[in-house]
């Protein structure tokens, strides 16, 4: 359970943080500062909230200066809370998984590649390539003779 709890306390922290620096944030900020609230000791939403908007200032901040290490410590710092928040809880896992289901469409999505290769016909007696956007390749010849007719010989 204990697992479960780390697993779904860093997939909330990655979505969370990584709405920050959308408009969508705006929308969900007052839910995660309430789901968060719960969990903790005596602080009201309202606490939360200014932490959240001091986080999401320092991850703009960070992201603008490209420091990756303090984007992750954003990351880092509200996995911990969202974990204890969850172990304190348990109502709060289901919340979680609530909202992360409705986040979903907000999340950018994977690009999809299909690929289908064929080769067709004839006899090759060289590599063969198919693919998208290859660059910087180099056949040499090893001097090799060819066993294959000339066209027109024979």
């Amino acid at each position: 359970m204990e697992a479960e709890l780390t697993a779904l306390a860093a997939s909330g922290a990655t979505a969370f943080v990584g709405l920050m620096a959308t408009e969508a944030w705006n929308q969900v900020r007052g839910r995660v500062a309430r789901l968060l609230a719960r969990g903790e000791d005596g602080e009201d939403s309202e606490a939360v909230d200014a932490e959240l908007e001091e986080s999401r200032a320092a991850l703009l901040a960070a992201r603008r200066s490209g420091d990756e290490d303090g984007a992750a410590d954003v990351t880092a710092e509200w996995r911990i809370r969202l974990r204890r928040a969850l172990r304190d809880n348990p109502e709060a896992a289901r919340e979680l998984r609530e909202l992360l289901d409705e986040l979903a469409p907000h999340q950018p999505a994977a690009p999809t590649v299909t690929v289908n290769n064929s080769t067709n016909g004839g006899t090759y007696y060289s590599p063969v390539i198919q693919g998208h956007d290859i660059s910087g390749l180099t056949f040499n010849g090893g001097g090799a003779v060819s066993s294959r007719p000339e066209p027109g010989a024979g």
